[in-house]
């Protein structure tokens, strides 16, 4: 079964074609800069040679149909034909409380999608427009939809309530919802295949750290908490997020700067974070390097965003009752064993201890780095979510017929 993944945003397109009789990657590849001047097909084909096309995409159907093209050229495809691709897998970023797993995607399924968009207005609408796409596309072709936030729908109310009147909550579904659950779904049990022990037993926190970031709670195998909430503003200090903050902070700067919702939502999902603490940018490495050089800005900065990761740790802790197993994911987690010095640092009373030579030598690979015989053991994975969703694609197909 050959399965394309699509990840659709405001301005790209990322995609990943599975050959699932052994998981393996024939091609991947994304769009940048959909619908403006400048914009490229990156592609990269089965032997790791890359091919980049330049040239006008206006919309996302042009773009994918760009993509099925490239997929089935000649010279650089892997398909003879549309007709060897079997299903499509879609990132979708809410599905708010209506979908709690991956589903197979029909008509009915689309209008309660649609019915999110108010819920993620920057995301979901570009996700949808990846599905629309492929109905014109390749008509009949089967399509799944996996949602950041279903992974979370297991949190219990008194988890995911907020402390405002009830009545918003049933109105509008404000809520905690929490995201990146592809990603805290496959990092938390790759680990535990890792370790060789039971899932449904452990006691697991996830840090998925990159330029968005998010911890999870996971217990015996199922979302128990995480950090972001109705949006994904909510939580730790970001690359360009602000993470929590009061929202009385937030009232009296849009009094005193005369800023609307829309300068509001800019100013705190696009200026904040990192590149609004230190001015210089929303890059962790270019963070530290700032601060090497003497930045004092950015050296706050990065004491603020560990701090925010260990606070939510402990936090867990606390929550859970203990925790059994620590992981690092994302750009950030994966690839700065700075960082998870900094995070670690301190957490040694909890019986997290990083062995040295391990953290340091653990640059973007599967790894166990902490000190022997420590009770919580703390596991680098890189994360997966295009497989997570080829494989729930594969699952929900294969019930389907």
């Amino acid at each position: 079964m050959k399965i394309l993944v699509l990840n659709c945003g405001s301005s790209s397109i990322k995609y990943q074609l599975f050959d699932m009789t052994d998981q393996s990657v024939i091609a991947k590849g994304g769009i940048e800069k959909l619908g403006m001047k400048g914009s490229f097909l990156k592609h990269t084909k089965a032997n790791g040679e890359k091919v980049l096309f330049e040239g006008e995409i206006l919309d996302h159907k042009s773009g994918i149909e760009y993509v099925l093209g490239v997929l089935t050229s000649k010279k650089h495809g892997c398909l003879n034909s549309l007709d060897e691709l079997d299903a499509v897998g879609h990132r979708v970023v809410h599905g708010g409380e209506r979908f709690n797993s991956s589903v197979y995607i029909t008509d009915e399924v689309i209008h309660e999608m649609e019915k999110c968009i108010d819920l993620a207005p920057l995301h979901n609408p570009p996700n949808l427009k990846g599905i629309y796409a492929m109905q014109e596309l390749v008509p009949g072709i089967a399509q799944v939809g996996v949602f950041d936030t279903a992974f979370h729908q297991t949190m219990d109310p008194h988890v995911y309530m907020y402390g405002i009147p009830h009545t918003l909550y049933t109105k509008y579904g404000i809520r905690r919802y929490g995201f990146h659950g592809t990603s805290h779904r496959y990092v938390s049990k790759r680990a535990c295949e890792i370790l060789g022990v039971d899932y449904e037993k452990q006691k697991i926190v996830t840090c998925h750290l990159g330029n968005g970031a998010s911890l999870a709670a996971i217990k015996e195998g199922r979302s128990f908490d995480t950090s972001m909430g109705f949006t994904p503003v909510e939580g730790l200090v970001m690359g360009t997020r602000s993470g929590d903050i009061d929202l009385g902070a937030v009232l009296y700067i849009m009094e005193k700067e005369q800023i609307g919702i829309k300068s509001a939502t800019a100013l705190f999902n696009k200026h904040s974070g990192l590149l609004g603490i230190t001015g210089v940018s929303s890059d962790m490495r270019d963070v530290e390097a700032a601060a090497k050089i003497g930045n004092e800005k950015a050296a706050m900065a990065i004491k603020m965003y560990s701090y925010r990761v260990r606070k939510y740790i402990g936090a867990y802790a606390a929550a859970m009752e203990g925790i059994d197993v620590l992981v690092f994911t994302g750009g950030i987690g994966e690839n700065s064993f700075t960082t998870r010095r900094r995070v670690c640092r301190g957490l040694e009373f909890l019986g997290v201890e990083l062995d040295k030579e391990k953290n340091e030598s653990t640059v973007g690979i599967e790894k166990v780095i902490n000190k022997d015989g420590k009770p919580i053991k703390v596991v680098v994975v890189p994360t997966n979510e295009e497989l997570v969703i080829a494989i729930d694609t594969q699952k929900i197909i294969a019930e389907k017929n």
